[in-house]
């Protein structure tokens, strides 16, 4: 890493995470100006923390769905994480990748060009003996975490995709096919939104008197 690769006078943007004895555990620096992790970001990575404070909840007639974001305010090249937690009704299951002849749980978001396409992770599954075919398969049962970072793209491109109230909503679907004890029951395709409010570029000029004289 140099610390000098903006520029003269330009500092090297960097986040150190410490402990509650003041030693360093982490850090994350970035290459350049465009693309920034957030401070939420960290916290909802490392501790499972979600500061965003209306998270949108959702039920379906198999699972419950509450979908979050590390942050609500957004600026361009900032990298979020996105959350989705899911409480599946006593007795249910739906299934994990690996599994064949059954719709596997999915989610996605749509591409935009302005936002990197996000890869969606699932939490690990469990194996289970279904004694109604004969199969062993995995699954997710009672509650599981689907997480993903996302990036916005640059002032440019996000102001066009900005709603009238200025603010920036990112879509996206989930997939899967849920089964109890008796019954498998048809895939479902579950819309998503995270809705987030936007901050563009500060281009207020710097005052005379703290700008730098040429030489």
């Amino acid at each position: 890493m140099n610390p000098g690769s903006f520029g003269y006078g330009v500092p090297y943007p960097g986040i150190y995470v410490v402990d509650a004895n003041g030693k360093v555990v982490s850090n994350y620096f970035e290459d350049d100006y465009k693309e920034r992790v957030s401070t939420a970001d960290i916290l909802a990575g490392r501790l499972g923390v979600y500061p965003d404070r209306s998270p949108k909840s959702a039920e379906t007639k198999h699972l419950a769905i509450t979908a979050a974001a590390s942050n609500d305010l957004i600026r361009p090249g900032l990298r979020i994480r996105l959350n989705l937690d899911l409480a599946l009704k006593p007795g249910m299951h739906v299934y994990a990748p690996g599994v064949e002849g059954y719709i596997r749980l999915t989610a996605s978001s749509n591409p935009r060009d302005s936002l990197e396409a996000p890869q969606f992770r699932l939490s690990p599954s469990e194996m289970l003996h279904l004694p109604a075919i004969g199969e062993t398969v995995p699954v997710y049962r009672n509650h599981t975490r689907i997480e993903c970072e996302i990036t916005f793209g640059q002032d440019g491109e996000l102001k066009p995709l900005l709603i009238p109230s200025g603010e920036l909503i990112v879509k996206g679907t989930l997939r899967y096919q849920s089964c109890d004890d008796r019954t498998c029951y048809i895939p479902q395709t579950f819309p998503l939104e995270w809705q987030f409010k936007y901050q563009g570029v500060d281009r207020t000029p710097v005052p005379p008197e703290l700008q730098r004289k040429p030489n």
